[in-house]
C-alpha cells in the first residue's frame, strides 16, 4: 500500500511539474567577487567555483592558516571538493597570502 502510494504522490508532483511555467521575464541580479591577484589564484579559483561563488570564501573573512588548512580539508572530505592532495598547499598558501589575517593559529 505504501509503495502504490508513494507511486501516486511521485506521478502526481511530476505532472504538477510539467505544468509549471517558468517566467522568463525574471532576471537574476549578478554579483561578481573578484579575487586578489596572486600565485595559485587560477587554480584556487577553479576548484573552488565548481562547488560555489567566490563570495563565500570572502565571506569567512579573514582567517588563520590554520583556519584556512580546515576549511580545505573539510571541502574535501565533507563536500567530496575536487582538490588532490598535491595541490592542497597551494590553494591554502594562496587563501592564507590573500585572505589571511597574519596568524598562523
Amino acid at each position: 500500500m505504501k509503495r502504490v502510494l508513494l507511486t501516486l504522490l511521485l506521478i502526481q508532483g511530476l505532472a504538477v511539474a510539467a505544468e509549471t511555467k517558468v517566467d522568463k521575464g525574471i532576471k537574476m541580479p549578478y554579483m561578481d567577487f573578484p579575487m586578489k591577484p596572486g600565485k595559485g589564484m587560477y587554480s584556487t579559483k577553479g576548484k573552488c567555483n565548481m562547488c560555489h561563488s567566490w563570495g563565500y570564501t570572502i565571506n569567512q573573512g579573514l582567517q588563520s592558516k590554520k583556519f584556512w588548512r580546515k576549511k580545505v580539508a573539510k571541502m574535501i572530505t565533507v563536500f567530496h571538493a575536487p582538490i588532490k592532495n598535491e595541490d592542497i598547499e597551494e590553494v591554502v598558501e594562496y587563501l592564507y597570502t590573500n585572505y589571511g589575517n597574519g596568524k598562523e593559529e
